[in-house]
């Protein structure tokens, strides 16, 4: 299996390859936990989320996503904001893929389905909210987590 390798305003990092559309979800509970994932292929700490597939739409995507890595059905409620900083790069180590970031963060809450870890997540943990971000994590995904917690009245545009 390959890495993943964020890298953030680096002049040494890899030339970007890549523009994919991809979302992430921050899924909470009843009891003020997001639902968060321990990645396989950097040992980080993140929400769910991936690419947005050929036919499907933004939160389909997001629903997919959160399925395939936690286990848990979600319904999507609403928008965080949307992250294109062209000095994010990730890298993919499997097939050289660099990625210039483009996320779109959704919220959403659980609808089903039991935690359970996948293929991209070691773990599938809820943790609450107020202490996600203490996690180790890509400081993007704490930028993300951050932005949750501040609750904006708009969607962020970065």
């Amino acid at each position: 299996m390959g890495r993943r390798i964020d890298y953030h305003d680096d002049p040494n990092a890899p030339k970007a390859n890549s523009l994919v559309p991809s979302v992430n979800v921050v899924v909470t509970n009843g009891k003020s936990e997001i639902l968060m994932i321990r990645r396989t292929d950097n040992d980080n700490w993140a929400l769910p989320g991936g690419a947005i597939d050929l036919g499907e739409s933004i939160a389909q995507a997001g629903v997919r996503e959160t399925k395939e890595e936690t286990g848990i059905d979600c319904e999507i409620t609403g928008l965080i904001g949307l992250y294109s900083d062209p000095k994010h790069l990730i890298h993919y180590t499997s097939n050289d893929e660099v990625r210039q970031e483009f996320s779109i963060l959704l919220t959403a809450h659980p609808t089903g389905g039991v935690p359970r870890p996948s293929d991209e997540s070691r773990e599938v943990v809820w943790i609450p909210a107020e202490t996600a971000a203490e996690r180790r994590m890509d400081r993007s995904m704490r930028l993300r987590i951050g932005h949750y917690l501040a609750r904006p009245a708009n969607p962020i545009i970065t």
